[in-house]
């Protein structure tokens, strides 16, 4: 325990913490959207339950992940398979690592393609009901607690791999990496039940978040065809639809107070 926190007196290594733990937050912002929205079906206790072990559960599977990361880092580096040479010049622009990336399928590339796979299929199923307004109570009698978990625990496992991976490429300090997930866990965990209450209260956020969802799913598709796409865009489109819903909402607000 010791040698885990020997940092501890250096400021540098502070600095490493406070920025480490800033970014984990923010790549657990559509973890957290995702548990928002999956236990939604959920009421009373059992909507509590499932938030917390969604939430907490990433935390201990984070950690998990940090303890084997060399193994994590092998899924990454050994291809189960290769493509074809042209598709890496289609996708790679001449860049030669762009191009030994995208025709060399990993283990690491299959969770990354099947966890988009998920997302699209979950967010389009949730779009769906929502706008068809049919089949939506049979789906909230149908959604049953073990369900969620399972589905929380599979798309945890997705995320996890972004948050494991940024970690390590901000420090090789074991007990920096450890920190800022439990950290960023307990921002996670003061902002959930808020979150979901809100988005509960304002369905035109819902869609939002699950339109959000659909982006991360083809993002996480495409890392995982070796097409990488800059999640400051994906942050950026969340953050400049969720401010324009944001007006909308205090107008809505205003027209409703001026009508009476």
């Amino acid at each position: 325990m010791e040698n885990l926190f020997h940092w501890i007196a250096d400021p540098a290594h502070w600095m490493s913490l406070i920025t480490l733990t800033f970014l984990e937050v923010v790549l657990g912002i559509d973890n957290l959207l995702f548990i928002s929205i999956g236990v939604s079906k959920l009421q009373g206790k059992q909507r509590d339950l499932a938030s917390n072990i969604g939430v907490w559960g990433a935390m201990v599977l984070r950690i998990l992940m940090l303890g084997g990361i060399f193994w994590i880092i092998s899924l990454g580096a050994n291809a189960l398979f290769t493509l074809p040479h042209a598709y890496g010049e289609l996708v790679g622009h001449g860049n030669e690592e762009a191009i030994k990336e995208a025709v060399e399928v990993t283990i690491k590339d299959l969770i990354l393609i099947g966890g988009g796979l998920f997302l699209l299929y979950k967010a389009t199923e949730e779009i769906h009901a929502s706008v068809e307004g049919t089949g939506h109570e049979e789906g909230k009698a149908a959604t049953n607690f073990n369900s969620v978990i399972i589905q929380l625990i599979t798309i945890n496992i997705v995320f996890s791999m972004d948050s494991v991976i940024t970690a390590v490429g901000m420090t090789d300090v074991l007990g920096i990496m450890i920190l800022a997930v439990i950290l960023s866990t307990f921002v996670m965990a003061v902002a959930a039940k808020p979150l979901t209450t809100f988005v509960d209260a304002h369905p035109t956020v819902k869609t939002l978040a699950l339109a959000f969802i659909l982006l991360v799913g083809v993002a996480l598709i495409a890392d995982g065809a070796g097409v990488h796409i800059p999640r400051g865009f994906l942050y950026f489109s969340l953050a400049f639809s969720l401010g324009v819903e944001m007006i909308n909402i205090l107008q809505r607000k205003k027209n409703v107070n001026g009508g009476h």
